[in-house]
């Protein structure tokens, strides 16, 4: 990953104006803006087509501020509503000036999206889930939930591609054709493995690896690393995110912080690198007819919020493993295609015997019981503020859900516990990336995972794809115009 002088470097295999380093979404947004531009555009993705961790996502796109999608499903949404829930969503300590401009400007992201060829239904998917099953383009990711409602007016901005379930593929397709349709041309199968410097300090290009093949890059103007994030090194979990050690990795096997390793190495600063998203494998319309517990059989979380709101708060703050609790009615009120295939790993007439069966202090989960059902009786929640609409008592027979056995009867990891990184490359407004002075380094920029976005301590679904593409599309269009060229 050490830098390569431009001399040492050898006579150049390829030259452009622009090398963008990996094909996902972020990519293909730097890649469309620079080749729109009018710069000669390269993208190196080291697998065998573009897509990446973009394609593999349920593709949501959070975006707000009344787009038409919005409007069409009855929303009178504004930017400040929007900015609200996100600073408080992705705190604390978010980025507040990328935040801002993000906001401000999503209407335009919106447009721009569509422009390109990405399909959205005017329909609203109302159930609480990680991905509709549906092909609805609009969806809830907590704005209907305490302590949101009492922050930012409620509209639901998770914004997806006409499909259902996992969406990125959809998302990533129009978006690599929109790049090459602009011009850029991809090399695939070849990795980036250092960057080049010419003798002023300048970033000049990219050493590359192709089936074993040394092949060098020339960048006249700037390279764009759009390489993703770290899960995929244990070795960078440990240094900096070790609670993600042991769990799922959402992620194509590639985010193996290989950008973030290349442009460190010569000064490039990072931030927040110890943040992560986490996803817990337990169904949000179930627990949110039932409840959420600890090992020790406590709720922690109104159960209606975000699903990656209550598996942010289990990993990080509660004793495991994790527990969705319901009983028979609530159960058979969900529809089979909300149920994802997920059946109960317990079953019990009495909360005392399921106690035993899940390793629980005696008592533990009816006291949890006996308190909720006491103020569910009356619609109310005053230890958590579950909306009252999912309130009921809850009555035996009960069943609990191991997040560790996954959807549709796959498994998953066996903490039931997935994630990815949040941190990255330090970078301004324009995705230029910054040394540890705050400098820029000259011909090198950053966007999506690689980079540190918009994100404080939180996440929310749709907020990775949604700047990644939006400080991608501002990356390209500085690399194209990049004044020390």
């Amino acid at each position: 990953m050490e830098p390569v002088g431009l001399r040492e470097a050898g006579p150049a295999d390829h030259e452009c104006d622009v090398l963008v380093v990996g094909f996902g979404a972020a990519g293909a947004a730097a890649a469309h803006e620079a080749a729109g531009a009018g710069a000669d555009v390269l993208v190196l993705e080291r697998a065998g087509g573009p897509g990446g961790t973009s394609a593999q996502s349920g593709g949501e796109l959070y975006l707000g501020g009344g787009t038409e999608i919005q409007k069409a499903c009855g929303f009178d949404d504004t930017p400040d509503d929007m900015y609200a829930y996100l600073e408080a969503a992705l705190g604390p300590h978010p980025d507040t000036a990328k935040l801002r401009l993000y906001c401000d400007e999503s209407v335009e992201h919106f447009e721009w999206l569509r422009a390109r060829g990405v399909p959205f239904k005017a329909s609203l998917y109302e159930t609480p889930t990680w991905m509709p099953p549906t092909d609805d383009g609009l969806m809830w990711l907590g704005e209907n939930a305490w302590p949101f409602t009492e922050i930012a007016r409620p509209a639901p901005r998770g914004h997806r591609p006409a499909a259902p379930l996992f969406a990125g593929r959809v998302l990533m397709d129009a978006l690599s054709s929109a790049a090459t349709g602009a011009g850029a041309v991809a090399h695939r199968d070849t990795q980036a493995a250092n960057l080049i410097l010419d003798d002023d300090g300048r970033v000049a290009g990219a050493v590359a690896r192709r089936y074993g093949k040394r092949v060098v890059y020339r960048a006249r103007r700037a390279v764009v690393l759009t390489t993703g994030g770290f899960v995929d090194n244990d070795d960078m979990l440990r240094d900096h995110a070790p609670v993600l050690l042991g769990h799922g990795k959402v992620s194509d096997g590639l985010d193996d912080g290989s950008g973030i390793r290349m442009a460190a190495a010569i000064g490039a600063a990072t931030r927040r690198m110890g943040e992560v998203e986490v996803a817990l494998a337990a169904l949000p319309v179930l627990v949110a007819r039932g409840m959420l517990v600890d090992a020790l059989g406590r709720r922690f979380i109104n159960e209606d919020v975000y699903p990656g709101r209550f598996s942010h708060h289990a990993v990080r703050h509660q004793p495991g493993p994790y527990w969705a609790i319901i009983d028979e009615e609530g159960f058979d009120q969900i529809p089979e295609p909300d149920l994802w295939g997920v059946r109960p790993k317990h079953a019990a007439e009495t909360l005392a015997e399921m106690e035993e069966s899940l390793g629980m202090p005696p008592g533990s989960l009816a006291n949890t019981v006996e308190v909720y059902n006491r103020h569910a009786a009356h619609g109310e929640d005053p230890y958590f503020h579950k909306d009252p609409r999912w309130l009921r008592p809850l009555r035996g027979p009960f069943a609990a859900f191991d997040p560790g056995d996954g959807f549709w009867g796959s498994g998953g990891p066996a903490s039931g516990v997935s994630g990815f990184t949040l941190g990255g490359l330090h970078t301004d407004l324009d995705g230029a990336v910054l040394n540890h002075s705050g400098a820029r380094i000259p011909g090198l920029y950053a966007a999506g995972r690689a980079s540190h976005g918009i994100h404080g301590e939180g996440y929310v679904s749709g907020t990775s794809l949604g700047d990644g593409t939006f400080f991608g599309r501002r990356a390209g269009r500085a690399a194209a115009r990049d004044a020390t060229a």
